[in-house]
């Protein structure tokens, strides 16, 4: 059995135990330091975030292109022992000929698992017309599905991320991608416990939802309750950090005192972690 054939089994397993042992979280590492961490405290898989990585890059949101975030990919699936699902944003292409060769190259890197969002990047028609939409999520389908190893596609619907908080649209996007083929459905953006169930029921696939959104902030027992099978936090472990980071620069700048280092974790914490 491959690494790739081994990580997507127990992915797809992951998803499958979901149904009876309530749902699990994946977060999302921006690094080889912050994915061995996550893995040392026992979480079972891992998502990468683009925006903590572009940010960590000291770049805008979807500033970073496809080969340099394929390389990203690759980095943290090889950090650890955990499956690996790819923020893959729009597939980083229009056509969906290229969208699936995003797919195929995120699984050569060693993804078992990877998102394709409806997003266009364009503020004055920010969501896709479902049509090219679900022609798109239908050849990241085929690439993935035809793939020698099990992986993952999660189908977006970005509506709520883009000021269009249209749960009747969200829920017909979402159930066009579960037909295109798309194995994980996810409308992140949504917050109340009633949109998320109705999402749920809508659809006979997964459900991932976001948290660490504002407002966003159930437990995964009450997102289990629901019927959620999967929980990422996206950038928020990486903004989490960093406005640690920017508490501590602006108290040293405005105030010339340096008690933020109180709460810093001591290197005899990281260093077993790091000790190959």
């Amino acid at each position: 059995m491959t690494t790739s054939t081994a990580k997507g089994q127990a992915f797809r397993d992951l998803h499958a135990t979901s149904r009876t042992g309530g749902a699990f979280v994946i977060p999302n590492p921006w690094d080889v330091g912050t994915a061995r961490l996550l893995a040392h405290l026992g979480f079972r898989a891992l998502a990468t975030t683009s925006m903590g990585f572009a940010f960590s890059r000291g770049r805008r949101d979807t500033a970073v292109g496809r080969d340099e975030m394929i390389a990203h990919v690759e980095v943290i699936a090889g950090a650890t022992g955990l499956p690996v699902s790819a923020d893959l944003e729009d597939g980083y292409a229009d056509s969906p000929a290229m969208v699936a060769e995003t797919i195929r190259l995120a699984a050569r890197a060693g993804a078992v698992g990877g998102s394709i969002e409806d997003a266009t990047g364009d503020d004055t028609h920010p969501i896709r017309d479902i049509g090219p939409a679900v022609e798109r999520v239908t050849a990241a389908a085929e690439a993935a599905h035809s793939l020698p190893f099990p992986f993952m596609l999660t189908g977006r619907a970005e509506n709520y991320l883009h000021g269009r908080p249209d749960l009747p649209d969200t829920i017909r996007r979402l159930q066009a991608y579960q037909e295109a083929g798309a194995d994980v459905l996810y409308a992140p953006g949504l917050t109340t416990p009633e949109e998320i169930a109705e999402v749920v029921r809508s659809v006979d696939r997964p459900v991932n939802v976001l948290m660490g959104l504002r407002g966003a902030e159930l437990t995964l027992a009450e997102l289990s309750a629901v019927g959620v099978a999967r929980i990422s936090v996206g950038s928020a472990l990486y903004r989490a950090a960093l406005g640690a980071f920017l508490a501590g620069a602006e108290e040293i700048r405005d105030r010339g005192t340096f008690t933020f280092a109180s709460a810093a974790v001591a290197p005899a914490v990281v260093d077993p972690v790091f000790d190959d």
